[in-house]
């Protein structure tokens, strides 16, 4: 913020008049055509709002920004000017209809590129908070309003400390009332409806369980939870489990909850939202544990349930020494036969379909190739990964990969598998529940290496594989360090920075990049780049320092730039020009 704020309220700083208005227009626009005098907004605080019709976040960000919208504008001086960043005018007209606020002109495409140059927007939807003479008070306006809604105005630097001294306070102080109650409720919900008053959970063991119905995560893990939760109620336990629900559909919430045997925030409980920040959640589902004092015994022991059940209880700093020494005694006793023998499951299948013995894999250096077909960065990453199993094994014979499918029939297994040349589980086998436990499996494709002992070498092999391919064999951390030393000796005569015809903006520093597509030659580039951060460009060093570095690069830029709706790349909470 401080390097905007110094651009904007510095010595070049424009009046609100001067950033809102053209030549012919000193006027914002409603959606029913009304024209706005911009000095009407005298007096307000201002949010310039970045967004378009075709960007699904800035379409899920919109209502809450109404929501907030209504609740202050009528009440104190905030207005919304929406900044539209939208192709065509009939796009622009149906979305600003839904929204109750000003909006420069459409027509006025040199304001709306100037505001998009001046708070340099790279992402939408983006929200920034001005005062009434155009100076900058908060360019994170999307991130507040998401995490404090109306209680953040006036948006300034002032009213953010004293939120987050708050909330300090609220920390150090925490009581189970102060988590659960709030001057309009201080009660839980039951499944059928029922109010139970916080008052009867104190001096409990508590979990505070966050989660959307709709993830398939936080559905796999709450049919988990239930089966630990009731084994404490059959051990008569004093714990109960609440419900935070972030669903945002209530439909969704009912379904979940009804099958359910724990209690509930209502939904859509305003203290939701408040919660998730209290708890400085980063990651779903989460399972927080309050000790009977209503302190936090622990962030989140969601992992801990998966790996251990019911066993991980009471959830104390001892409890978890204990798991640890447990776990530790586990990796240090692990063989290729205690990972893939389970009872009569003492095989792995061949291409040919054949039974292939684990025993005949004991003392051979192994890599577990956790993958799917439904997966786009499994089918991506796989053709790579053949390339370099055929390159290991012209090297070693004494090595082996076995595919373990999280595919969701048959035909797709099978479909995928006749793409691979390696060996794998059956599709279904429940070994794979194991070791996906064991290898702590949160995403895919993931690839862990096993040495000829059977012990783990690294989870991360996926990572070693796309950055130094075969010669990343056999994965072990001597080897990486082999390759690091390769690496710094080859560039140890390169010039730290340089100067490209293709990137004029700014000098290109010599960085550690793991994997890079060259703004030059479209090819894929690891390790070493010449590097902007600031705007996201790579050279190859061969294409930064060959000879003709400094000819007349225009015929390699790609034409179009990244103005338009093809231009953007849309994940998750933001569009970013690509």
């Amino acid at each position: 913020m401080a390097e905007i704020a110094k651009e904007v309220n510095g010595g070049d700083a424009r009046d609100l008049h001067s950033l809102l208005s053209s030549p012919a227009r000193d006027f914002l626009i409603r959606n029913n055509g009304e024209q706005v005098k911009i000095e009407s907004l005298k007096g307000k605080k201002i949010g310039l709002y970045f967004s378009a019709a075709w960007c699904g976040p800035c379409q899920r960000f919109t209502p809450q920004l109404v929501d907030i919208y209504n609740e202050l504008s009528s009440n104190v001086g905030f207005e919304v000017v929406f900044v539209s960043g939208d192709e065509d005018e009939d796009s622009f007209k149906d979305y600003f209809s839904k929204m109750p606020w000003l909006a420069v002109p459409f027509t006025d495409s040199e304001t709306r590129d100037r505001l998009d140059e001046v708070f340099k927007v790279r992402g939408i939807p983006n929200l920034v908070m001005i005062d009434d003479e155009g100076k900058l008070v908060n360019e994170n306006g999307v991130g507040v309003i998401r995490s404090y809604g109306a209680d953040a105005y006036p948006f300034t630097p002032e009213k953010m400390k004293e939120i987050k001294e708050e909330e300090e306070r609220a920390r150090r102080e925490q009581t189970l009332r102060s988590v659960l109650v709030t001057p309009s409720r201080d009660f839980v919900i039951t499944r059928d409806g029922n109010k139970v008053p916080v008052s009867q959970l104190e001096g409990k063991t508590i979990g505070l369980l966050f989660s959307v119905a709709s993830y398939r995560q936080c559905k796999e893990f709450t049919s988990k939870l239930e089966e630990v939760y009731q084994k404490l109620k059959e051990n008569n336990e004093d714990f109960e489990i609440v419900l935070i629900s972030l669903e945002d559909d209530e439909e969704a919430f009912k379904q979940d909850f009804e099958t359910n045997p724990w209690l509930a925030l209502p939904f859509n409980d305003k203290s939701s939202s408040k919660l998730t920040r209290h708890f400085m959640l980063s990651t779903l589902p989460t399972l927080v544990i309050l000790g009977p004092d209503g302190k936090t015994r622990h962030s989140n022991v969601a992992e801990a349930i998966d790996d251990y059940g019911v066993v991980a209880y009471p959830f104390t700093p001892e409890k978890f020494e204990e798991l640890k020494a447990i776990e530790k005694g586990k990796l240090e006793a692990q063989t290729l036969e205690s990972l893939l023998v389970s009872g009569d499951l003492n095989y792995v299948l061949g291409k040919d379909g054949a039974k292939v013995l684990v025993s005949e894999l004991v003392g051979k250096n192994i890599l577990l190739y956790f993958s799917a077909h439904w997966c786009p960065p499994c089918r991506g990453f796989t053709p790579k990964l053949v390339e370099v199993y055929k390159q290991i094994k012209e090297k070693d014979e004494a090595f082996e990969l076995i595919f373990i499918s999280s595919d969701r029939d048959q035909e797709s297994f099978d479909e995928y598998y006749s793409q691979m040349p390696w060996l794998a589980l059956p599709f279904g086998d429940p070994r794979k529940t194991s070791l996906a436990r064991t290898f702590k499996v949160g995403g895919i494709p993931m690839l862990a290496a096993l040495g000829p002992t059977g012990k783990t070498v690294t989870k991360e092999a996926r990572d070693l594989v796309g950055a130094h391919g075969a010669d990343a064999y056999p994965f072990t951390e001597e080897r990486v360090k082999e390759i690091e030393a390769k690496y710094t000796e080859m560039a140890k005569e390169w010039p730290e920075k340089v100067k490209h015809v293709l990137h004029e903006e700014h000098e290109l520093e010599l960085t550690r990049v793991p994997v890079y597509i060259c703004d030059k030659c479209d090819e894929e580039g690891q390790i070493w780049s010449y590097h902007c951060d600031e705007c996201d460009f790579d050279l190859h060093a061969k294409c930064a320092l060959k000879e003709d570095a400094n000819i007349n690069g225009d015929d390699a830029v790609k034409e179009g730039g990244g103005e338009s709706q093809d231009g953007w790349v849309c994940d998750g909470n933001v569009c970013t020009k690509s």
